[in-house]
């Protein structure tokens, strides 16, 4: 087990407008205020949303879609620096009109119908991303 300790430099709170990407806002955000090492989490609702699942055995991300209107249970996640440059890891729970849950790693091609957010920023902590050999993830290194 390994971790650093952390100190919080600045907490943003705010909302992501209607119809955009949600990912893609989120990477707007970070690389807009420069925030390399933090933790994200947001409510609200999407109209459609794609996330992803990891299969340990390939190694390989599948995609899941869903093309409906679904409230965002939570949206959790961190930032830290991959490949030089930051880089938020969401993921997401979202509820159909019936009550059922689906959820995964947040990608692109889900739209906003409301989100809001709170950031928090860790300032200049060197949280990197590496490639991991036994898991097949660029996880942190610590």
């Amino acid at each position: 087990m390994g971790y650093i300790n952390i100190d919080v430099k600045r907490r943003l709170m705010g909302r992501f407008q209607y119809d955009n990407d949600l990912l893609q806002e989120i990477n707007k955000l970070i690389i807009n205020e420069n925030i390399r090492s933090g933790e994200i989490r947001l409510i609200g609702a999407v109209k459609k949303a794609r996330f992803g699942f990891f299969d340990q055995a390939t190694r390989e991300y599948k995609f899941i879609e869903k093309n409906e209107h679904m409230e965002i249970l939570s949206a959790i996640g961190n930032i830290s620096i991959k490949d030089g440059k930051p880089f938020p890891h969401v993921h997401i729970a979202l509820a159909d009109k019936n009550g059922n849950v689906h959820g995964g790693h947040l990608m692109e091609g889900t739209k906003i119908f409301a989100a809001e957010f709170v950031v928090v920023d860790y300032g200049e902590n060197k949280l990197e991303r590496i490639d991991d050999e036994f898991t097949g993830l660029q996880l942190w290194n610590l």
